[in-house]
């Protein structure tokens, strides 16, 4: 009977991991290990995109690729782990549960934005985080032509100001006018609760942010926190009210619930532990990848971010390793040092920085090209033809 290598996931970690396992077996000429891949969908959804439009194009099809590189994919959602006896259940799209054996298992489950228990949250704000739930703020926002016009309609409040929010926020103005025409009075709103505008970023990328939000007339509110959402706005902590007919939330991500069923030491965002060669700590046959993993890019204390950046690249190496680990070989230590950010802006551009202390290099025009090449070419899954996606899977190919 074949070995089994088992990963959880299609986004970035998992495609990556099946490629990098895929690999390993390929150069040392073995078949007889299988590769499963266990997801809703046999497509990688791009999601650093679903704050653009025309969100619904974001998906690209996995099944040729997989096809070329001998990977099977499992079609269903996996509902329990249970690593002592090496056994994953899963349901199928009609609910019909099954149950696959693993040698191996790389958990690459991804994320969750989480809304927190606020009067009206669940009812009205939307988000950018899976491609569904932005699509359905996609159709509200083209739907809002249809409304009379008002201060509530014409309004978009973006709860957040990290990353996610201010790529969201700056984005808005574009996507309004779009829908409700260039003489339209809009208004763009960011909440956030820290003290000034990009506080999370630094100090060199926030001159840039602020610049760009002055010029798309993006308005900041900090020191601030949305309390209650209903059909017609928000509410702040100080009682301020907000007419918005379009609430966004784009605060506090968190990994995969399945983190929980893998018993182990987690991160305030329950990403598991693991060691240099992402094996989670403590097991001896679990892997995780991609936002699943709290895995050191470096020796100096800098730790892998919730980015396809890091999941791309933690990707190639646990698969590499989970399939080193079966076939007896040495393994591969993560190293992934260099850490970049390119941040859109909207019409305005886009800011791209270098370090993690984020040091200026690009800014305006020069970096949106750039921010449009990472995410309509580098971002996305080979092409399936065996050879060349092989290749692509090589953890010493650095991501950014």
């Amino acid at each position: 009977m074949k070995q089994h290598i088992l990963v959880i996931g299609a986004g970035f970690g998992g495609v990556w991991s099946a490629l990098g396992a895929a690999r390993l077996l390929d150069q040392h000429d073995r078949n007889d290990v299988l590769i499963s891949v266990l997801a809703p969908q046999a497509e990688l959804r791009i999601r650093p995109r679903f704050y653009e439009p025309d969100v619904h194009t974001m998906a690209a099809p996995l099944g040729e690729l997989f096809d070329a590189v001998g990977v099977k994919f499992v079609k269903g959602v996996a509902d329990t782990i249970d690593t002592e006896n090496r056994q994953v259940t899963y349901s199928d799209a009609s609910g019909t549960q099954g149950t696959l054996s693993y040698d191996r298992l790389v958990l690459a489950a991804g994320s969750r934005v989480i809304r927190p228990a606020l009067e009206g949250m669940i009812e009205h704000a939307f988000d950018v985080d899976q491609i569904e739930e932005a699509t359905r703020l996609e159709a509200h926002i083209k739907s809002l032509s249809n409304l009379p016009p008002s201060a509530a309609r014409n309004t978009v409040v973006v709860a957040g100001g990290g990353f996610t929010g201010i790529e969201t926020a700056t984005e808005m103005p574009a996507r309004l006018r779009a829908a409700l025409g260039d003489d339209a009075k809009i208004r763009v709103v960011v909440v956030d609760r820290a003290p000034q505008i990009a506080a999370s970023l630094g100090d060199g990328i926030r001159p840039a942010i602020v610049e760009a939000s002055k010029e798309l007339g993006v308005e900041w509110i900090v020191n601030a926190s949305v309390v209650s959402v209903d059909a017609g706005g928000v509410t702040l902590a100080d009682g301020q009210r907000i007419e918005a007919s379009t609430v966004i939330w784009t605060v506090g991500f968190r990994a995969s619930p399945l983190t929980e069923q893998v018993a182990g030491t987690r991160d305030l965002q329950g990403r598991l532990h693991v060691d240099g060669h992402l094996k989670v700590l403590g097991h001896k046959d679990v892997f995780a990848a991609g936002d699943t993993a709290y895995a050191a890019t470096d020796t100096v204390g800098n730790f892998a971010a919730m980015s396809c950046q890091h999941a791309i690249s933690l990707g190639r190496y646990a698969g590499n390793n989970v399939a080193a680990d079966l076939l007896g070989i040495e393994p591969m230590t993560y190293s992934q040092p260099k850490y970049v950010t390119c941040l859109d802006l909207g019409a305005w551009g886009a800011v791209y920085t270098e370090g993690w202390d984020r040091q200026l290099k690009l800014v305006g025009q020069e970096a949106k090209d750039l921010k449009t090449q990472i995410n309509t070419v580098w971002i996305y899954p080979p092409a399936a033809d065996r050879a060349a996606a092989l290749a692509a899977a090589d953890p010493s190919i650095p991501v950014a």
